[in-house]
């Protein structure tokens, strides 16, 4: 029996085995390709149909965005009002969401209602019509929200360093601009949800306790449809080229503004470098948790902001290492001095053991947090098939975390932790 009064040796979570639980996967008759991780003890389902449909495909700005979320508005047999209420009747939840690359529609409910939710979600992707007034009022809501944002710094500071790293035309610093909103048409919707919706390309991903005949009943609604599933499609995206020139820029942006929005970045490999899961952890020491070095320093001890982190960017074909932070009109100069004060002990001095040891279980305890019910499996799954990587990236991950050593974190400093590579933004 269990002697209760003892209590149960600490293990560190570095220690810890860990294993990512498999994906299945089946092909629809139309060669759509299903993910799916059946696990768990309630009865509720997520699914996410996820689209080549983002906007490195438009050739007119704001289309992609706005199909995806006017695709719920109104179809040939239900207005708005009816969809929404049609999904709220069965305590669903649906959602859908654009990005660069992909876009998606989102559906989490009880099992027990893929019945009738299923077709639902089919005839969102097979019968929107993307209504006049539905456009115009979405328009006349962008543009509002819009108008709104531009007063404040941290949003037009997201938006300028972008344009530095990836140059205006590319689909990671194209921006919205009202007059892009007023240019929409429903003829650009209609036509960009017919190619890269009901005859676009597709993955789907589903997770939770699923029905036994989960494999018959998407077949038996998504198996038929139009799609090209033209899984090369990533490669035709055309980039436009752009030199980014590292340096400092300020804007006045509002004269009554009392902090800037500072955002210092520089270019980086995306996932499939042999730096990335490197990087991962120094950049977790340098600015990636709440007890990193930017924290304790610039936060903790100056006291010049509520929060400042730095993170690499998860696109799929580039990505950035950036530094992002709200301060104080008059420390903000100060507060770029102290980010690169660290940056510089980081190039110079290695990492003792006590940090290296509260990082390394940090970084172990907030993968396992991501393991924790099939819908944080399929999503670690999704971002691994959407980057065209599987599970010896997770494992590589993880036996990076376990092993690298002082002397390859500064190193790694020296290789990317260097002021005149960066572009430094303030925006008051």
């Amino acid at each position: 029996m269990l002697d209760r009064t003892i209590a149960p040796p600490i293990v560190d979570a570095v220690d810890f085995d860990i294993q990512l639980k498999s994906c299945d996967k089946f092909i629809l008759d139309n060669n759509t390709p299903v993910y799916v991780v059946n696990a768990g003890a309630e009865e509720v389902a997520n699914i996410e149909w996820v689209f080549y449909a983002g906007n490195s495909y438009e050739n007119k700005n704001l289309v992609a965005a706005s199909v995806n979320y006017l695709l719920k508005n109104g179809t040939k047999n239900k207005t708005a009002f009816e969809i929404s209420e049609a999904f709220e009747f069965y305590g669903a939840y649906l959602t859908t969401s654009c990005g660069h690359e992909t876009s998606v529609i989102g559906l989490s409910c009880m099992s027990k209602h893929l019945p009738q939710l299923l077709p639902l979600i089919q005839e969102l992707i097979t019968e929107s019509i993307f209504p006049e007034k539905e456009l115009a009022i979405y328009q006349q809501n962008q543009k509002q929200r819009l108008a709104i944002n531009l007063h404040k710094g941290e949003f037009v500071a997201g938006r300028l360093i972008d344009v530095a790293l990836y140059g205006e035309q590319h689909p990671y610093g194209k921006f919205t601009k009202a007059e892009d909103l007023d240019a929409l048409t429903q003829t650009d919707l209609s036509n960009y949800y017919s190619d890269y919706y009901t005859n676009g390309t597709c993955r789907i991903f589903a997770a939770g306790k699923l029905p036994h005949d989960i494999t018959e009943q998407l077949n038996n609604y998504f198996g038929k449809l139009s799609f090209k599933n033209n899984f090369d499609i990533l490669n035709n995206i055309s980039y436009s080229d752009h030199v980014f020139l590292p340096g400092k820029k300020s804007i006045i942006n509002d004269e009554k503004s009392v902090q800037g929005a500072i955002r210092i970045a520089r270019q980086f490999p995306n996932r499939h470098s042999e730096d990335w899961p490197k990087m991962q952890v120094l950049n977790t020491i340098f600015g990636g948790y709440f007890g990193s070095r930017l924290m304790s320093n610039i936060r903790e001890d100056k006291g010049y902001t509520y929060g400042i982190h730095s993170f690499l960017q998860g696109h799929i074909k580039q990505s950035a290492l950036m530094i992002s932070t709200e301060a104080g009109k008059d420390v903000c100069e100060a507060t770029i001095e102290e980010v690169w004060k660290e940056a510089k002990i980081l190039r110079e001095e290695l990492i003792n053991e006590e940090e290296f040891d509260l990082v390394r279980n940090y970084m172990i305890g907030s993968i396992l947090g991501t393991l924790d019910g099939p819908i944080q499996i399929i999503n670690r799954w999704k971002s691994y098939v959407l980057n065209n990587l599987d599970e010896t990236f997770f494992y590589k991950s993880i036996q990076t975390i376990k092993t690298i050593s002082a002397e390859e974190l500064r190193d790694l400093a020296n290789k990317y932790l260097n002021i005149e590579d960066f572009y430094t933004l303030i925006v008051y």
